[in-house]
């Protein structure tokens, strides 16, 4: 039987879908190709494939002959052909052998994938010396551009889409905002709109095409019924993008208008140099999650983080205030005032606190000039806020003295001076308060020596007495773990 070739699809997709690998996948086959005025791409021989993609020529002969590359109704090879080799490559290098790749081929479980515009975009495609005269953006600024954007390869030419982009920079620039400043937007689009392709990628994966292999179904019905799921999830993606970029400009915009008003009045110092701002800086997170995450497994331990990012996400939203990152347990989170600061940190520990079977939270602020970069701060004051957080111990929220200096007019808080610290890769020792509520708190809870997990009465499982210490655990399992090594959990 003659092997099945690959061919693509033709559903059709939202515009501007996937345009930017799109045009990271066409850009490289024309890397070495000079000819002057728009092209237009047409077919390939071997040999430009072998040179457009590294692969020896005899090879390629031998992945058409076995229908990998190629196409039944064209003598020549397509565009298509450069993506399907640089898959091949990718399978090869993950240690999935030829004839699999070939089997799987012939199945058509990749019809999908070449259902995707991969390929350059219709259209002309230039030079990026004829870009450059077209756009007024220099060829240096376009290279860079590529390497921003992750190209995949060296490239010499750009599509219309891409041509449209450099439009759009030499319109900025008109406006005075410099290359380095639009470079910055550009990482912040790259590396943010990288993370939702994958999100969406793996959540259907996971909810979608998993739970669909589970029922063994023929390998056509399965192809039809993920490309169906696919084809309705797909046309909502777009409009999801706009609704949350729409929501954040707005946000921004509110918070700059803010911004602006306190300098006209005089309430704080316009900035000297531009990108700093007067922000309070926050780091909180689990005091024992290490811990837990190595006694109850990596599935439960993300269930507890789960519920921890929907308690911080539930606090900030009401103070106004912003996650800038999330890693493992730990949120960087940043508020125009400390005191707004100081109020959602409480709020979190107080719902924390509030959770059954719940680890404690620990949090360090401080308040300062901080330089904003690509969506995110740094600078030595963020270091600060930071490294307090590491000082912290359970249920504890430290802050500097200039945190206390502009929240101390929050009602029913209180300041106690722990005195000065020093602090690892902080010059100087810091003048450090504990703030907590001057409200009834909390009932103190037993704690789980094995996972750090904090128990009310009612969510013990089991109780262990030793040495006259009374020990209270969140489960079986952590009971189990205590008694064949006690020493390791200060027994």
């Amino acid at each position: 039987m003659a092997p099945q070739r690959w061919r693509r699809g033709s559903r059709s997709r939202a515009p501007s879908e996937f345009s930017a690998r799109r045009n990271a996948c066409e850009s490289s086959w024309l890397s070495h190709r000079r000819t002057r005025g728009p092209i237009v791409g047409d077919g390939l021989t071997i040999e430009q494939l072998a040179r457009y993609t590294g692969e020896p020529e005899e090879r390629l002969r031998d992945w058409r002959s076995r229908g990998i590359i190629g196409d039944d109704a064209r003598d020549d090879l397509s565009l298509d052909d450069v993506e399907r080799v640089r898959l091949v490559q990718l399978f090869l290098r993950r240690g999935i052998n030829l004839e699999a790749i070939v089997e799987t081929m012939r199945s058509n479980s990749f019809d999908w994938f070449y259902n995707f515009p991969w390929r350059a975009p219709e259209g002309q495609i230039y030079s990026l010396e004829e870009a450059a005269e077209l756009t007024g953006v220099k060829v240096e600024v376009m290279q860079r551009f590529r390497e921003v954007m992750g190209s995949l390869g060296p490239d010499d030419f750009v599509g219309e889409e891409e041509l449209a982009l450099m439009h759009g920079w030499t319109l900025a620039a008109n406006f005075g905002i410099p290359d380095e400043a639009q470079f910055e937007m550009i990482r912040v689009y790259a590396d943010n709109l990288d993370r939702v392709g994958e999100a969406e990628q793996r959540l259907f994966r996971f909810y979608v095409q998993q739970r669909l292999n589970a029922e063994d179904l023929p390998p056509q019905e399965l192809l039809a019924r993920s490309q169906a799921a696919a084809d309705q999830l797909n046309p909502l993606v777009e409009p999801i993008i706009l609704y949350f970029h729409r929501r954040g400009l707005q946000r921004a915009i509110r918070e700059d208008m803010v911004m602006t008003l306190a300098e006209q009045q005089g309430l704080v110092k316009r900035a000297a140099t531009p990108a700093d701002l007067l922000m309070a800086v926050v780091f909180i997170d689990l005091s024992s999650f290490t811990p837990l995450a190595e006694a109850m497994g990596d599935v439960a331990a993300a269930g507890v983080l789960e519920r921890f990012s929907q308690i911080v996400r539930i606090s900030v939203g009401a103070w106004s205030g912003r996650i800038v990152k999330q890693i493992g347990d730990a949120f960087m989170l940043v508020f125009p005032d400390a005191q707004s600061a100081v109020a959602c940190a409480l709020e979190i520990e107080a719902r924390a606190a509030k959770e059954p079977q719940f680890p404690a939270v620990r949090a360090g602020i401080h308040y300062g000039t901080v330089l904003y970069r690509e969506g995110d701060y740094v600078g030595s004051n963020v270091n600060v806020a930071s490294r307090i957080t590491n000082e912290a111990s359970r249920h504890q929220i430290l802050v500097t003295a200039e945190v206390r200096k502009e929240a101390r007019d929050l009602q029913e808080i209180e300041f106690i001076r722990l005195g000065k610290r020093q602090l690892k890769g902080i010059s100087g020792k810091l003048d450090l308060f504990v703030v907590r509520s001057r409200l009834a708190p909390a009932a103190e809870k037993a704690v789980d020596p094995v996972c750090g997990m904090e128990l009310g009465p009612e969510e013990l499982t089991a109780r262990l007495s030793l040495e006259g210490v009374e020990r209270a655990f969140c489960s079986e399992a952590c009971l189990r773990k205590f008694v064949a090594s006690p020493e390791a959990y200060g027994g």
